[in-house]
């Protein structure tokens, strides 16, 4: 696994260079946040040594690099999910390859379904911290000290400082920002209005299935982590509707230019 790692980011080194340290997944009909990124180089993963090939309507499959405003960064345009039938070292991996490529902050970005009655379709929801409901932990088994410490602290798994900047950004311009609980669970069929109902019980106000692995590994990793839910469709008794993969990217797309907006402004802050 270490030598797969390591293989994979000299490869990327060596066909890019300089490795940026703000890095970006791009989720479910969000892909177009790749279009602000100017002087581009792409890497498609099919040509990557070791990656993983997103399967999903939606998810492109390409590493880009190249600038968001003035800053250097990476974007995974395409992301791997566990409903794949990848396991969750191959959901993982590219954040492990992060790591290596010594990325200090990732961003996250998924569409999810909103439970909280405040939320409308089309609202961006700042991510305060998760539930793992996903069936397999990314750091079960042999813990590679290498790569972080057996028993990782979760308490700022979204880092508490991003996310006042976030905040702060989006009440300067006007941008309608929720925030909440994102559940994590393993797809890939949407929620019975059972299971809507039991999500908001136990505390969440979004459930989508990615993210949660890429954050825990980002945390095992020791990078400071931003995470957006688009809420793209609701999950409220007496508001639930029949739902399709084709609608939920159509919303993510008309949310999409603000939530790039804060992403870009978050990052020229940071230094």
């Amino acid at each position: 696994m270490l030598q797969k790692i390591q293989a994979t980011a000299d490869y990327i080194k060596g066909k890019v260079g300089n490795i940026p340290q703000y890095a970006i997944i791009l989720g479910t009909g969000l892909g177009e946040l790749a279009n602000a990124i100017t002087d581009k180089k792409e890497l498609p993963y099919n040509e990557i040594p070791n990656f993983p090939v997103s399967t999903v309507e939606g998810h492109s499959g390409k590493l880009i690099f190249g600038k968001l405003g003035d800053k250097e960064v990476i974007a995974m345009q395409g992301r791997f999910h566990f409903y794949e039938g990848y396991d969750m070292k191959e959901v993982t991996f590219p954040i492990r390859v992060f790591q290596a490529l010594q990325v200090k902050y990732l961003f996250v970005s998924n569409a999810a379904g909103g439970m909280n009655g405040s939320f409308d379709i089309g609202d961006i929801m700042l991510i305060d911290d998760h539930i793992n409901l996903f069936p397999e932990h990314p750091l079960r088994g042999k813990n590679f000290n290498e790569l972080g410490t057996r028993f990782p602290d979760m308490s700022n798994a979204y880092d508490k400082n991003l996310r006042l900047l976030a905040m702060e950004i989006a009440k300067e311009n006007d941008i309608k920002l929720q925030h909440g609980v994102y559940i994590g669970t393993s797809g890939p069929t949407f929620e019975t209005p059972a299971e809507y109902n039991y999500f908001r019980i136990i505390g969440g106000d979004a459930v989508g299935m990615s993210t949660v692995p890429e954050v825990i590994v980002a945390n095992h990793a020791k990078m400071q982590v931003l995470a957006f839910s688009i809420i793209t469709d609701i999950g409220i008794i007496g508001k639930i509707v029949e739902v399709t993969h084709e609608e939920v990217q159509e919303a993510a797309k008309i949310a999409q230019p603000k939530m790039a907006f804060i992403i870009k402004e978050v990052i020229k802050r940071i230094d």
